[in-house]
């Protein structure tokens, strides 16, 4: 299953704001994920409603992690990002296989255990302390020969 571009940037948003000791902007959450403002804008709003931002207007306001939001799975993220619709869609595409088809229920249950699975990882899980090195700056890494 992949995530569409909205979930992506929600869970890099999450786990951008979890560790930081203070409340961010807009502009600087677009600047270090590299994504249009107007993008994380609407992404940070969405994210307000789900419990796992805060955020508040003002000269000295910005985003910060909800109190509490630690504990909130990155299944209900993608959920509240995803919706609940199935993986394919069967009525909309006008399959004539429609009647007798058995892919729809094993991509049923995949789809559920995917979800079951992201139930199970908070988002708190995902990060480190504020000390350790941010996110961003890690590169990927290399497998050593041995």
């Amino acid at each position: 299953m992949k995530l569409n571009r909205s979930t992506d940037m929600a869970l890099r948003i999450a786990m951008l704001t979890a560790p930081a000791s203070r409340r961010t902007t807009i502009d600087e959450l677009a600047d270090r994920l590299d994504l249009p403002r107007s993008h994380v804008a609407k992404v940070v709003q969405r994210l307000q409603r789900v419990g796992v931002l805060v955020t508040v207007r003002g000269r000295s306001g910005g985003v910060a992690f909800a109190e509490g939001a630690e504990r909130i799975t990155v299944g209900r993220i993608v959920r509240a990002f995803e919706g609940e619709g199935e993986v394919v869609a069967c009525e909309e595409s006008g399959c004539v296989l429609r009647a007798g088809c058995r892919l729809r229920v094993q991509l049923r249950r995949a789809q559920a255990a995917f979800l079951a699975a992201l139930d199970e990882v908070p988002v708190g899980e995902l990060v480190d302390d504020p000390a350790a090195p941010p996110l961003l700056t890690l590169g990927p890494t290399v497998p050593v020969a041995t």
